[in-house]
């Protein structure tokens, strides 16, 4: 028998708490305005530039690639905060952002494909 498992009564209260906490009215949560909706002052909320959002997706897997070649280069001179496995997560999470990145680009390519092959 396991003696450091919680209760399931404990964990269901806990549960019942966060969520009364997160669906009531009072919670200190601010309020979110959704795109388009018009904010206090009567501006509407700016939509996001697909450019802009996939600009910003570039921007990163190549922020986290730099960031693994720094942490391997870091620990190749022996470092001594720099230990094997943050080197292989920073290289794993680089590698797999920009396989799903190439993965995106070539549906935008495929889609882009689509659309001009279409009759007018």
């Amino acid at each position: 028998m396991v003696t450091n498992r919680p209760d399931i009564n404990q964990v269901l209260s806990q549960m019942r708490e966060m969520k009364a906490q997160v669906h009531s009215p009072s919670s200190s949560m601010p309020s979110i305005p959704k795109i388009g909706d018009q904010q206090g002052d009567g501006s509407a909320v700016g939509r996001a530039d697909f450019a802009d959002m996939l600009k910003n997706a570039v921007d990163n897997v190549n922020s986290l690639q730099q960031d693994a070649t720094k942490l391997a280069q870091s620990y190749e001179r022996g470092d001594a905060g720099v230990d094997l496995p943050q080197v292989m997560i920073g290289l794993q999470k680089s590698s797999i952002s920009f396989e799903a990145m190439t993965q995106v680009r070539n549906k935008l390519v495929d889609a882009y494909e689509k659309i001009m092959n279409m009759p007018i």
